[in-house]
C-alpha cells in the first residue's frame, strides 16, 4: 500500500512532514509525522479521511486494502 497522494505530496515539499513504512508478518502499516509539536486530528466521513494537523488540512479517499486509519501520539496511522 502507497501513501494517499496528498499526504505523500506534503511530504515531498514540506521537511516537517515524514511518512515510515513497516512491513510486519500479518500486516503492513504507514505512519505519517507531520512534525514536531503538530498533532494530528481524524475525521472519517464514509470513505474519505480528513486530517487536520496544525493549519494545514488533508484530505484522501481511504485505501481499499487499508484495514485501520487512526491516530496515535499525533501522528496518522494507515494499517493494511
Amino acid at each position: 500500500m502507497e501513501a494517499p497522494a496528498p499526504l505523500q505530496s506534503a511530504a515531498d515539499e514540506q521537511d516537517g512532514v515524514t511518512i515510515s513504512r513497516r512491513e510486519y508478518e500479518d500486516e503492513n502499516v504507514i505512519t505519517v509525522d507531520f512534525g514536531r509539536g503538530v498533532e494530528a486530528k481524524l475525521d472519517v466521513v464514509g470513505e474519505t479521511a480528513i486530517v487536520v494537523a496544525g493549519d494545514r488540512q488533508f484530505e484522501f479517499e481511504i485505501p481499499e486494502e487499508a484495514t485501520e486509519v487512526t491516530t496515535n501520539d499525533g501522528m496518522l496511522i494507515i494499517k493494511e
